[in-house]
């Protein structure tokens, strides 16, 4: 999916991409570091993070990071220092947005669901509040990124609805097509366990040097929370810690 337009913001300079412990020199760095810009969008966006209007940088110094209002969602979801901690590296850059965007399109189209589990082919009309916060080690090109989404319905019913359409739409689908401006990745997806309250799954990028995002569902009472754990190595467990984390913070 491409970055919202106008990508990257004028102030925020681009970092030198990193090549992971363990990954191969790429003979055209340049090429190399939209390749995996293109990979971790495409990650993040899978998760229905990065598209729509809304979408707000919420990068603070590390003495002036506003607190969030308890009892709301914001302050269900773990902070900024509490992901890099479950992750085991330093999260700095923050994106969030307080409505589902819009289905994206791939191919084959019955694989919106996978492709996009926190868009509205999941989060439909209904939902009383909405927050999806992602935070990723660098503000462009990453090697981790860590995304929270929270959909508050008015009751459990309606709450046990949308995550049945989020396992039956993960559940159907073995892989599918994203395109973005440049170009198109192919993703590849497994579940793992399912239960009536808890689903995860894994999604993997086709040829992305072992770039995967590792995702953790929950039905909560009224809630239908999710997370996704994207990098180039097992996240899997990191994911279910921080959705079990974020399920002990919400009612019901």
């Amino acid at each position: 999916m491409s970055p919202p337009g106008g990508w990257p913001p004028p102030s925020m300079a681009t970092p030198t991409p990193r090549t992971p412990p363990g990954w191969p020199t790429p003979p055209d760095p340049a090429a190399a570091r939209r390749r995996r810009k293109r990979r971790l969008w495409l990650g993040a966006a899978a998760v229905g993070v990065v598209v729509a209007v809304g979408v707000g940088w919420l990068v603070w110094p590390e003495s002036g990071r506003p607190k969030p209002v308890p009892g709301t969602v914001q302050a269900n979801v773990l902070s900024q220092e509490e992901v890099s901690k479950v992750v085991g590296t330093t999260l700095t850059a923050e994106t969030g947005i307080s409505e589902p965007p819009p289905a994206l399109i791939v191919d084959p189209t019955t694989c919106e669901v996978a492709a996009g589990p926190a868009t509205q082919s999941v989060y439909a009309a209904g939902w009383t509040v909405f927050w999806s916060v992602t935070a990723q080690d660098m503000d462009d090109v990453a090697d981790h990124a860590v995304t929270q989404v929270l959909g508050v319905y008015p009751d459990r019913e309606k709450a046990g609805a949308v995550f049945r359409t989020l396992a039956e739409g993960v559940g159907k689908c073995k892989w599918a097509m994203r395109s973005d401006d440049e170009d198109s990745t192919k993703w590849n997806y497994k579940v793992g366990t399912e239960t009536s309250d808890a689903l995860s799954w894994t999604a993997t990028q086709d040829a992305g040097e072992g770039w995967a995002c590792y995702r953790e569902a929950r039905l909560k009472g009224n809630t239908v929370l999710q997370v996704a754990v994207c990098q180039a190595g097992d996240g899997q467990a990191s994911a279910a810690k921080i959705a079990d984390q974020v399920a002990g913070r919400v009612g019901g």
